[in-house]
This record gives C-alpha cells, sequence and structure tokens, in this order.
C-alpha cells in the first residue's frame, strides 16, 4: 500500500472540471472533494451533497427565543412582580411581542453563527485548511481518495483526458500556510 492519500487534478477551466467528474463517476471512480475558486451552478447535485440542514437549526433556535421571551415575561411581570398599570391584565401578550420578536431574531442569528462555525470548522484563530493553495485563486481541483483502491495511472489517465494541467499525489490531507 502507497502512502499516497490523494490524487488531485487541479484544472484551469471550471468546464473540464465538471467534464472530469463526470469521465472519473463513469468509470465508477468516487470524487472525494471539489476545490474551486469560485461558485459552480450544479456541482452539488453532480458530487451527490445533500440538502443542508441550517433551516432545521434555524428554526430551532427561534423557538428557543421565542420560548425564552414569553418565559422571562411571564416570569417577571405575572409571578415575581406582578403590577397594575392601567387595569390590563398581568400578562397581555400583544404587548410583549416586540420583545419576543427581537429575542427570536437574537437567539436564531447567535445560533446560526454558532452551527455555521462548527460545521465548517471555520473557529476565530484556527489556521485554514486546504488541501492546495491555488484552489483559493486561479485552479478548480478534483481530490479523490487514493486509499479507496482505484489504480492510480487510470486516475491519471482519465485526469488528463479531461483537461488536467497538472496532476499530484498527495501524501498528507492539508496543507500549511507556513
Amino acid at each position: 500500500m502507497s502512502d499516497i492519500k490523494y490524487i488531485l487534478g487541479l484544472f484551469e477551466d471550471p468546464d473540464d472540471m465538471m467534464n472530469g467528474i463526470d469521465k472519473l463517476q463513469d468509470n465508477d471512480i468516487s470524487v472525494y472533494d471539489v476545490y474551486t475558486p469560485m461558485p459552480i451552478h450544479g456541482i452539488e447535485d453532480k458530487l451527490g451533497v445533500k440538502r443542508s440542514r441550517l433551516d432545521i437549526v434555524a428554526f430551532i433556535c427561534g423557538i428557543t427565543g421565542t420560548c425564552t421571551g414569553f418565559g422571562m415575561i411571564y416570569f417577571m411581570l405575572v409571578m415575581d412582580w406582578p403590577m397594575n398599570v392601567g387595569g390590563k391584565p398581568n400578562f397581555a401578550i400583544p404587548d410583549f411581542i416586540p420583545i419576543t420578536f427581537e429575542l427570536t431574531v437574537l437567539f436564531c442569528a447567535f445560533g446560526m453563527v454558532a452551527a455555521f462555525f462548527y460545521r465548517t470548522h471555520l473557529f476565530p484563530g484556527r489556521a485554514p485548511r486546504v488541501m492546495e493553495l491555488r484552489a483559493t485563486t486561479d485552479r478548480f481541483v478534483i481530490a479523490i481518495d487514493a486509499n479507496k483502491g482505484f489504480d492510480n495511472q487510470k486516475i491519471d489517465n482519465l485526469l488528463k483526458e479531461a483537461g488536467a494541467i497538472e496532476i499530484k499525489h498527495n501524501d498528507r490531507k492539508y496543507v500549511s500556510y507556513e
């Protein structure tokens, strides 16, 4: 078994890269990941990326904010310190809609930022993890896991046929900026 972990095909043109993905998938070779310097429409469907569940996280965070807002208002104005203001009931729901709305938005915003940082591993102060440094500027990169039992020479030939300008065999997962 070789110590090559990933085979990287570097492309100059996104159309060539999409053609390379098609050629690899036609030959039953699974693509580990694709790195691009800009968004490419339709690549998620081609790679089989699942739909994000971020909307569920947003809903849960929003409901938590709503419940916290109503719970705080109920505790403060009904149980802890009830006051008679102009003969209104202690828990007049229409009066507390603005505060509840603001807490819903606040909890949702902070929850979404935390979920985004957790899911993408982009915590503040963490060094970026990049497989190929030029993928952030001008290259389109297809990464194939070399330990899946595919023939490396066949993969190299398929990438060259698709228009890869360079093929790299990495022995580690990420490249550091140092």
